[in-house]
């Protein structure tokens, strides 16, 4: 496609909202993803920790 204009690059023929939409929810996920990963680990490792200590 061509556009004339970059109003009409963002508008894409109408259908701008759910194209720009879905790259707005596909950043949002990649960019709480790995942070959710990280605590998951993080979580993990501390359950593993806690349940190697030695009983007093």
């Amino acid at each position: 496609m061509i556009w004339n204009s970059f109003s009409e690059f963002v508008h894409m023929g109408g259908y701008g909202l759910y194209v720009w939409g879905s790259y707005g929810v596909t950043l949002l996920l990649m960019t709480l993803e790995p942070w959710a990963a990280a605590r998951r680990r993080r979580q993990a490792l501390e359950a593993v920790r806690a349940a190697a200590e030695p009983l007093p």
